[in-house]
């Protein structure tokens, strides 16, 4: 019978979130285990954050150079070699894969790999390479996160479709490829490979791409796409899929559309990692999608069990997974950190970005509150100008009687950082006159934000 280790505590699983809290513990003297099936510092630098906009970079570069006569210099000939931008990818991402050990190692935790489930409440099964561990503890923390879902769509599976993974390792370009979905993940690799030298053509359910924002957000984000030159295909509905990715694959609609495609990527949302690994017998409850349920201090249904990140529900970013950790550490210490009502800035890293914090103008519609919009073209900004990166907008929804910034959305150069700067100010209760007066320098990007706020009107 195989003995059961004990620990002061297992992280099961080693995205953001867990992997800090375990190398804290672990350094200031608790008997810690880290399970992971492989993925040595979670999915964000293996599989997603880094490696997908280390892809990204290389494809800017590759339209950067095709693009330089605008601004005075010819370069001819300009060709892709993807199996260059594939290993400096793998090279980011390993090094990064080294810096995390590093800290494994020097913080004293217990790397355990390999493919664990729960066999008894606060008891993980860990089974590698034929071996069996079991291990105890009196405090479990969940931080499996998700993986790509592949729909129920006649012959999708057999087609052996490509997701961001695979993407990210492919040594050769594709001709012609078809993205399934267009939320995030589908936009920003649909551009890069675009970028790279691929007909690319996005195949949507919905009616619009970025639905979650207001309509000339949609509408610019689809322009942007739309201007490189990728198919945007709208409400294709009842799909049915025929051939072999990276072969011959044809994507069928209800209504009779057709796309033909030398391979084709499912981008078409996330699954929790909850299924088959022993949830049940370890009392912890999940909701109809498979999440773990929590409350707002992270906390399972199991008595000393919580669950952070993805899996737990929370936002899909690497920055939320960190603020579970704080979450999860206030718990921990009997503080009073929560989920509830954190403000949870993204960026969609296709070029230009775009940048969203706080609720936008439908989301202000839809509560019901008064409001007042401002907008400002990023075409009137200088710096975008002498960048000649002129597209987009800035927008911010502002109270109608108060001066509080409700929230913030850019769709131009630079978005991620400037977000940041409203952030600051949101976070800080800074009514909008603050941003609209302060001395911002000449010629920034975020010396658009004093002319944006100029442009809200008095209040009512």
């Amino acid at each position: 019978m195989t003995d059961i280790e004990t620990f002061d505590m297992i992280v099961f699983g080693g995205g953001k979130a867990g992997k800090t809290l375990a190398m804290e513990k672990a350094r200031a003297g608790r008997r810690v285990a880290v399970v992971e099936e492989g993925m040595i510092g979670g999915s964000c630098i293996n599989v997603a954050c880094i490696p997908s906009k280390t892809l990204i970079r290389s494809a800017e570069v590759a339209y950067e150079a095709r693009t330089t006569s605008a601004f005075g210099t010819i370069i001819e000939n300009v060709r892709t070699d993807l199996p260059a931008v594939r290993d400096r990818t793998a090279k980011v991402v390993a090094e990064m894969v080294a810096t995390n050990q590093a800290g494994f190692d020097a913080s004293g935790l217990h790397l355990v790999l390999g493919f664990g489930k729960f066999i008894a409440p606060k008891t993980i099964e860990v089974v590698a390479s034929g071996s069996i561990r079991r291990l105890s503890a009196p405090q479990i923390f969940i931080n499996l996160g998700t993986v790509a879902t592949i729909p129920e769509i006649p012959g999708l599976k057999e087609a052996q479709p490509l997701t961001h993974k695979e993407a990210l390792r492919l040594g050769d370009l594709p001709t012609r490829l078809l993205v399934l979905g267009g939320g995030y993940i589908g936009m920003e690799m649909s551009q890069a490979f675009r970028r790279l030298g691929a007909d690319v053509t996005i195949i949507e359910r919905g009616s619009r791409l970025a639905p979650r924002e207001d309509l000339d957000a949609s509408k610019g984000i689809t322009d942007v796409l739309q201007n490189e030159g990728i198919c945007v295909a709208l409400d294709c509905k009842d799909l049915t899929v025929q051939g072999t990715s990276g072969q011959r694959v044809v994507v069928k609609t209800g209504d009779g559309g057709e796309f033909e495609g030398s391979h084709l990527l499912v981008a078409a949302g996330r699954t929790p990692r909850t299924a088959g690994i022993g949830l049940d017998l370890a009392g912890i409850d999940v909701d109809e999608r498979g999440f773990i349920k929590v409350d707002d201090q992270l906390r399972t249904s199991a008595e000393g069990v919580w669950a952070m990140g993805e899996v737990a529900g929370s936002p899909m970013f690497t920055h939320a997974s960190l603020d579970d950790y704080r979450v999860v550490k206030s718990s921990l210490e009997e503080g009073f950190r929560s989920t509830d009502g954190r403000l949870v800035p993204y960026v969609v890293f296709i070029d230009p970005e775009f940048a969203r914090v706080g609720i936008n103008e439908e989301d202000a519609k839809r509560e019901g509150l008064e409001y007042r919009v401002a907008k400002l073209a990023m075409d009137v900004i200088p710096r975008a100008r002498t960048m000649s990166k002129r597209q987009g907008f800035m927008k911010a929804i502002v109270s109608a009687d108060t001066d509080e910034i409700f929230g913030f959305s850019m769709l131009g150069v630079n978005a991620g950082e400037v977000m940041s700067v409203v952030q600051m100010a949101m976070l800080g209760g800074l009514p909008y006159p603050v941003l609209r007066d302060a001395i911002l320098a000449h010629p920034t990007i975020s010396e658009g934000l004093g002319m944006l706020f100029a442009n809200v009107s008095a209040s009512s």
